[in-house]
């Protein structure tokens, strides 16, 4: 039985850069304790964030990522929607997946999770400085672990 097929899509214009999964280097390690979608989501977050995916990039399609390292298409479609959800990628329908201004949603994001914390911890009755401190102390574990 012969299955149709999408034509495939045209080349990148003159100059444009690859678009391809080697562009992103990922690996993925199957003896470590994040699961591999969450190893595709944190490394494409980290070049988007440090730059070596810049800010309208077009990321491989979900099955063609996918492929190329070896896992089911909804591994990395899951990936997809975190990154997605966190304002790193944005998916403009069947024109594909773009890194997202990755500073902007990050900073709102900090900025929002830092009134609720604010406003959780005056509610608890914290003075500012306990506030701080525990807000210093979880920093220290998260940035600087096992110090």
């Amino acid at each position: 039985m012969r299955q149709n097929r999408a034509p495939d899509p045209p080349p990148p214009a003159p100059g444009a850069p690859a678009v391809s999964p080697q562009n992103l280097k990922i690996s993925i390690d199957p003896a470590a304790a994040d699961a591999p979608f969450e190893q595709v989501r944190a490394q494409i977050a980290d070049q988007a964030r440090d730059g070596r995916l810049p800010v309208g990039h077009k990321l491989p399609t979900v099955r063609g990522l996918a492929e190329e390292l070896g896992l089911a298409a909804n591994t990395v479609a899951k990936s997809y929607r975190a990154l997605e959800a966190d304002g790193v990628i944005e998916t403009r329908g069947r024109n594909g997946s773009f890194i997202a201004a990755v500073g902007d949603a990050a900073d709102k994001e900090a900025a929002a999770a830092a009134a609720d914390y604010a406003r959780r911890a005056h509610r608890l009755g914290l003075d500012r400085r306990a506030a701080l401190a525990a807000v210093e102390e979880a920093l220290r574990a998260t940035y600087e672990p096992g110090t």
